[in-house]
């Protein structure tokens, strides 16, 4: 399993980062798209593993298996464009400026968007054979989700709201050490053991990432959850993607690039006089 040193590797987000800027409108839908797509099946399998099981944990486990897949494949989550464009950025590439990181953002969260609500569709009419049964206990622990995400956290006000806001700055604090585990290794199996043990903990640990979200609740809305669109944007998608936007950059994206690119001078040796 082929390491890379940090310098070697932070430069590689610096160029993904200017790439995906630089990319087609075209490509960046179809990419973001299936990203959303693959997310959302990996979620809705580890939720299905984690109630036939009991165990949670195990569901935990087994969910990275989709992020590793997307990662491999090129695509693009929005948790993962919000750390590695704005390094391009500070690191004056050609023709990244402030606009074309929005628009990247912009189109990234379209497509995923697009992407986790084509897949929350397609298991609710599968789960449930044409909307003719009540789609069993998976369906009832994701309605269950999606109200006590949200309502849940509308009941504390706005300490409910930084909840969500932290819980989402921790997400991809861990998702976005899984985007540069893809980076530090050049063998598909250590690129897979670094993907996975960040992303696992994330998905145990309940944080809020916006693209899962984004199959969660659709999903979880059409199952029978007793809240609104509003309140999902508001209790929901709103403080998770600005907490995602600020741990990804600011725990990794930024304490990387500044420690191993944009490098502190030296401090200077005083000779030890005799």
């Amino acid at each position: 399993m082929a390491y890379l040193i940090p310098s070697e590797f932070v430069t590689k987000m610096v160029d993904a980062g200017e790439s995906k800027v630089h990319m087609s409108t075209r490509d960046t839908l179809i990419r973001a798209y299936m990203a959303g797509a693959i997310l959302a099946l990996a979620a809705v399998f580890a939720v299905t593993v984690a109630v036939q099981t009991g165990v949670f944990l195990i569901g935990a486990i087994l969910f990275p298996v989709g992020f590793c897949m997307l990662y491999l494949m090129g695509f693009d989550l929005l948790t993962g464009v919000f750390m590695l464009t704005p390094l391009a950025w500070l690191d004056r590439r050609p023709g990244v400026t402030v606009k074309s990181i929005l628009r990247n953002w912009g189109l990234v969260f379209l497509g995923n968007f697009a992407g986790a609500l084509t897949v929350a569709f397609m298991m609710s009419f599968v789960f449930t054979y044409g909307y003719n049964t009540d789609g069993g206990a998976v369906a009832a622990k994701v309605s269950g989700i999606g109200e006590s995400r949200t309502l849940g956290y509308a009941q504390y006000g706005i300490e409910g709201w930084f909840t969500i806001f932290i819980r989402g700055m921790l997400c991809n604090w861990m998702v976005s050490l899984g985007v540069v585990g893809a980076m530090i290794s050049t063998h598909v199996s250590g690129k897979v053991l670094a993907m996975w043990m960040p992303i696992m903990l994330f998905f145990f640990m309940g944080f809020e990432h916006s693209v899962v979200n984004m199959f969660l609740f659709p999903f979880s809305m059409i199952m029978g959850g007793d809240f609104s669109i509003m309140d999902y944007f508001i209790w929901n998608e709103i403080p998770t993607a600005l907490g995602n936007l600020v741990g990804g950059l600011a725990f990794t994206g930024l304490t990387l690039y500044t420690t191993h690119v944009r490098t502190a001078k030296k401090r200077a040796v005083q000779p030890i006089s005799v």
